[in-house]
């Protein structure tokens, strides 16, 4: 079977498709209307010699693919892509704030909460042969946004999609942050009927295969260090706090990994503004806002908005895009231009999946096309 074609929406600065992209699947279209993001998505895969997608680039709203002139060009794009004999699949997670716990919890009319509908709009209109879908917990688990959620997966069956999801938290992919996302995979069914003999989607996509660690294992609070006073610019070392296989779960692991001090976004923080940041105990985490990360100790979920502040655990200032890269585990080579703005950059990381959780869910998807689609 040759390379699994994608068409990537709400790409962000394509955090999800990079783990699609260096697991062999060919992203051939991109779209994000952010411009800033899209920008920082070009100038990335630029530096790690990534190659452009076959059908472009498109900082378009994604309803303006439904109909119209766009709707009617974009249709041709994907029936090209399907006459190359490839797969053809659309990913994308689409904005989650009006589904998230501490978001605005508007759900599906809110601004943002409608793009999931539309998204699952395009993928019927437009007959993709399978599809990846990836947004908040919140989706799953709040009661309303949950209804909402599982009437999208209605409307796909009755189109003749199968379907399987999974609440996955990024440390069981051996990232080093605390954070549940949905993940869903759905396939046409008249595209594996025949191999999956007589079997559910979910008992035959593996979703176990790429899992390094069991969450409820590895996020025992007994396991990891608490609070302590700070301390600017202490050395410590791993072996007097955690396990040795806890190690590659833990800040300090990946700031180490990723050579942070020596990465090109590492002078981009916001400059301190406040005595807090010298006060804060090294991984006091409690609040909403002002979390003092601990280095031996994974990461709560990278959000780096107007709400939450995460501060370096021995230095007396915020994060910089360098080390919240790295808590997104994107590979040390991954950086933004120099000329984007330090909000536009905090905000494509935290919105971002990160790249272990990428990587491994699309080295299942393509485990599972070889097998069932090919």
């Amino acid at each position: 079977m040759s390379n699994p074609i994608l068409f990537s929406f709400f790409s962000g600065s394509g955090f999800l498709d990079l783990g699609f992209e260096t697991s062999g699947f060919n992203v051939a279209f991109v779209n994000e209307y952010h411009t800033p993001f899209l920008e920082a998505y070009k100038y990335s895969r630029a530096h790690m010699g990534i190659p452009a997608p076959q059908f472009g680039y498109s900082n378009s709203s994604i309803e303006e693919f439904l109909s119209g002139t766009q709707g009617g060009e974009f249709s041709k794009m994907v029936e090209t892509a399907k006459q190359s004999g490839s797969l053809v699949g659309f990913i994308g997670g689409p904005p989650c704030p009006d589904f998230s716990v501490g978001g605005k919890n508007k759900g599906k009319d809110g601004e943002n909460g409608k793009l999931t509908k539309t998204y699952i709009d395009l993928i019927l209109k437009d007959q993709p042969d399978y599809f990846i879908f990836e947004n908040v917990k919140g989706l799953w688990r709040t009661k309303r946004h949950r209804e909402f959620y599982e009437e999208m997966k209605e409307r796909l069956t009755a189109d003749g999609y199968v379907i399987t999801d999974r609440l996955t938290n990024a440390i069981e992919y051996g990232a080093p942050q605390d954070r549940d996302r949905i993940l869903m995979f759905g396939i046409k069914v008249n595209k594996v009927a025949s191999k999956l003999n007589g079997n559910s989607l979910t008992e035959c996509f593996d979703w176990d295969s790429n899992i390094s660690v069991d969450r409820n294992d590895v996020l025992k609070k007994e396991l990891w260090p608490r609070e302590e006073p700070f301390e600017e610019g202490s050395v410590t070392d791993f072996s007097a706090y955690i396990s040795k296989d806890l190690k590659p779960f833990t800040v300090q692991h990946w700031f180490e990994k990723n050579n942070v001090d020596s990465h090109p976004n590492a002078d981009k923080f916001f400059q301190p503004k406040s005595d807090k940041f010298g006060v804060i105990k090294e991984g006091d985490d409690s609040k909403k806002s002002f979390k003092r990360l601990h280095r031996w100790r994974y990461s709560p979920t990278a959000a780096y908005g107007n709400n939450e502040v995460h501060l370096h655990p021995y230095k007396a200032r915020r994060l910089n895009a360098a080390e919240a890269l790295a808590i997104q585990s994107l590979p040390a080579e991954f950086h933004f231009p120099a000329t984007m703005t330090l909000s536009d950059m905090f905000k494509t990381i935290g919105n971002g999946v990160p790249f272990l959780v990428s990587s491994g869910l699309a080295k299942t998807v393509a485990k599972f096309l070889k097998l069932y689609a090919g």
